[in-house]
């Protein structure tokens, strides 16, 4: 018997909608409050390892994940020249299991989309236009207030509701997104067809040039350049300026970069919540208690293992206890630290001009950790 029957989750993200798949296919009641008026997704390209695989194989939407994204198990390095010169391609380890790639790239509104439709089916129902107000745990139940006017009454309340958590705040944790100094530029374009895989280029105007296959016909390419204040509107123009330096596929992506490209720049930015993850009958998980710059490619990943394991506690559990949540403690701090600061190392790194950091090692031990089932 599951130790909750009815379940509020706030933020319809991939932490959230995990989460509700999980409880809903095990019987439990479960509602997720979405800010947004109607369903939606922001961003460009996203890159999958295989640890977050795993868990969507999990939710039962590998076969969809797997026929709109773009799978690949190796890493190709380039030099930073007029001929974009491949210097190695490199088995990545598969995080997921060997039936499973190494990485797989895809349009993150789709694999929100797979996602959505896969709550529903399973019975979670999701409640669009609520801005979480306010919270009041009473020890035995979690009641939310949103600025519609509403309240609604649950046996646990969930966070899943990113960066900037409305929930996270509310109940006293006081733990802000800090920048890391890194900036990144993303374009989603046409695949060039020589890219099969993700290929990075460190040096050049950039630290890092890179991109991801997203599907048949499309990619996200990045450039990371040092934090600054940029205008989205001037993004072509910028991102072709940086892609000058770099050769090979690049050509071809930048003649993409016109404005019709989707272009979106960003900072790098990075938190993490250093200890338990609950106050009271409300948790946090995802973003919304921890992020780390994308250098490592683990926040998907770091979210759905949340979401994966939370809910197989709560289903096996008789009572919602603050043994419950030491152990959902005990099973992802340690983990979801050694990404966020292995990712934040690698920025600082390039940051301070480290040339005889010990990268490959970082990635190996790291690699050798998640392949380990959350």
């Amino acid at each position: 018997m599951a130790a909750v029957h009815n379940v509020g989750i706030v933020g319809a993200g991939a932490a959230g909608l995990a989460a509700a798949i999980l409880l809903a296919d095990a019987g439990i009641r479960v509602e997720i409050l979405e800010k947004a008026d109607v369903p939606q997704t922001l961003g460009s390209g996203i890159t999958l390892q295989g640890n977050a695989l795993r868990v969507l194989r999990q939710l039962g939407v590998w076969d969809q994940v797997e026929a709109k994204g773009y799978g690949f198990s190796t890493l190709g390095l380039r030099a930073p020249d007029p001929n974009g010169t491949v210097l190695a391609v490199l088995e990545d380890i598969r995080t997921g299991g060997d039936d499973l790639p190494a990485t797989m790239g895809m349009y993150r509104p789709d694999l929100t989309a797979i996602l959505r439709e896969r709550a529903e089916q399973a019975g979670a129902r999701i409640s669009y236009g609520r801005t979480v107000t306010e919270i009041a745990d009473d020890g035995g139940s979690v009641t939310v207030r949103t600025a519609d006017g509403t309240a609604a009454s649950y046996d646990l309340l969930i966070g899943a509701d990113g960066l900037h958590s409305a929930v996270r705040k509310a109940i006293g944790i006081d733990v802000e997104p800090r920048p890391t100094g890194m900036g990144i530029w993303r374009a989603f374009v046409e695949r060039p067809e020589e890219v099969v895989r993700t290929d990075l280029t460190y040096g050049g105007p950039c630290f890092i040039a890179g991109y991801c296959p997203t599907g048949p016909d499309t990619i996200y390419a990045y450039l990371v350049e040092e934090a600054q204040e940029r205008k989205h509107e001037d993004g072509p123009r910028i991102m072709a300026e940086l892609a000058a330096a770099y050769g090979g596929p690049w050509n071809e992506i930048r003649d993409n970069l016109d404005h019709s490209a989707r272009i979106n720049y960003t900072w790098f930015t990075t938190h993490l919540v250093d200890g338990p993850w609950n106050r009271g009958r409300t948790v946090i998980i995802g973003d919304a208690a921890h992020s780390c710059p994308p250098t490592v490619a683990q926040g998907a990943a770091m979210a759905l293992e949340d979401a994966a394991v939370l809910a197989e506690l709560l289903i096996n559990a008789d009572h919602v206890t603050e043994t419950l949540f030491k152990e959902f403690t005990d099973r992802r701090l340690d983990r979801a630290t050694a990404v966020v600061n292995a990712s934040v190392q690698l920025g600082q790194w390039m940051l301070d001009d480290v040339r005889d950091a010990d990268v490959p090692g970082l990635m190996n031990s790291l690699s050798t950790m998640l392949k380990e089932t959350a």
